[in-house]
């Protein structure tokens, strides 16, 4: 998934030097290891560094690649440091046998259109890369939410069931072009593999707008809707992303807790009571205040949390896979995580912004998102 990390986006910034002057640093291997050689994208933070960590410590893994914009701290993986959209990323990659690609942006406060540009140019850059040097699996790391959120979902979903995602949730535009690359690489490439790895909500330093969701004094529930959830820690990610690379597994497959919870169980295990607020406003109002650009989140970020969109993990466990984690025990890591953060409408509140929206009900702070469009309106027009 792509790393949800939201320090991706910040250690592309960082000042490094260049791969010549950057001394690469390898892990000693007994002469009789025959494992594959890996490379992670992204591999200095978030999902990819936590990979990368845990590949380099394996004995079933050969040589570990790791490249990023800057070093990261596994000293025993050979660092190349240069942005994945870079065509001499090709040589990097000469000699691995399977590329692992985390090098993505889903950062809810990146600009969306600089977003896509860097999250499809990237997997177009590895993929094409990979294919010239003769590597022969490529695992993209998408999520669950391409199958979409919608009322008539199946409970769970098949993971063979058709992507009906559209791109008018956060980042979801660019994994569906992503997944699409995917597919037409193995034509455009005989010989070259792909394999697609789908979290379920994933929980474990990452910040989403579904992770967001519970930080707010209330849990937002569009009346008449159907909430249910299905979480994946970090951890568990980690493991059937080696399971792929690997190739204990290969495909398209998700990845997740086993079973699911229903809106009521979650807010019995969180003891956060619900906000229930009709369709129209809860729309209406996420979407006046993303466009006037008061909140990161669209307003198809919120039918993540109206609609089913559970996925049986039956592939991974017909591999041998099983998760550690259980939905209830991914729940209580994330409120541990969350706690003394304060979000309202996907937008993260300061201090004295908190303790107004608590003193005032999140019911209220929330309806009265419509006083603050009104009032950015009549700004925009003394302009």
């Amino acid at each position: 998934m792509s790393s949800p990390d939201p320090q991706v986006r910040a250690a592309r910034n960082l000042t490094d030097p260049s791969p010549e002057s950057t001394p690469e640093e390898k892990r000693p291997r007994s002469p009789g290891n025959r494992g594959p050689v890996v490379a992670v994208t992204g591999a200095a933070t978030g999902i990819g560094e936590l990979l990368t960590a845990h590949l380099a410590a394996s004995d079933a893994i050969k040589q570990v690649i790791a490249i990023d914009e800057r070093r990261g701290e596994v000293s025993e993986a050979t660092w190349h440091i240069l942005d994945v959209r870079d065509p001499a990323i090709a040589e990097k990659l000469r000699g691995a046998d399977v590329v692992v690609h985390l090098a993505l942006d889903l950062d809810l406060e990146t600009d969306p259109a600089a977003r896509t540009a860097y999250n499809v140019r990237g997997t177009q850059t590895v993929l094409t890369a990979a294919a010239a040097v003769g590597v022969h699996r490529v695992v993209l790391c998408t999520s669950a939410m391409v199958y979409g959120a919608l009322a008539d979902n199946d409970v769970p979903l098949s993971e063979h069931a058709e992507l009906r995602a559209t791109a008018e949730a956060t980042g979801v535009g660019d994994l569906l072009e992503i997944e699409r690359l995917g597919r037409r690489a193995p034509r455009a490439h005989p010989g070259l593999n792909v394999t697609v790895v789908r979290p379920t909500v994933l929980v474990g330093g990452t910040d989403t707008a579904l992770t967001r969701y519970f930080e707010s004094p209330r849990l937002l529930v569009v009346a008449g809707s159907r909430p249910t959830w299905q979480f994946c820690h970090v951890e568990d990610l980690v493991t059937a992303l080696e399971y792929a690379a690997l190739e204990k597994i290969d495909g398209e497959f998700a990845v997740g807790c086993e079973g699911w919870l229903e809106q009521e169980e979650v807010e019995e295990l969180s003891g956060v009571r619900r906000m229930e607020l009709p369709s129209a406003v809860a729309l209406g109002a996420a979407a006046r205040l993303h466009r006037i650009g008061l909140t990161p989140s669209p307003a198809g970020d919120l039918a993540y949390t109206m609609h089913p969109w559970v996925v049986s993990v039956s592939r991974l466990h017909d591999a041998g896979w099983r998760p550690k984690w259980t939905n209830e025990e991914v729940l209580g890591a994330l409120l541990e995580e969350v706690e003394g953060r304060h979000t309202l409408a996907g937008r993260r509140l300061g201090r004295k912004d908190a303790t107004a929206a608590g003193a005032a009900g999140a019911t209220v702070a929330l309806l009265g998102a419509a006083a603050v469009v009104r009032r950015a309106r009549k700004a925009r027009r003394r302009i």
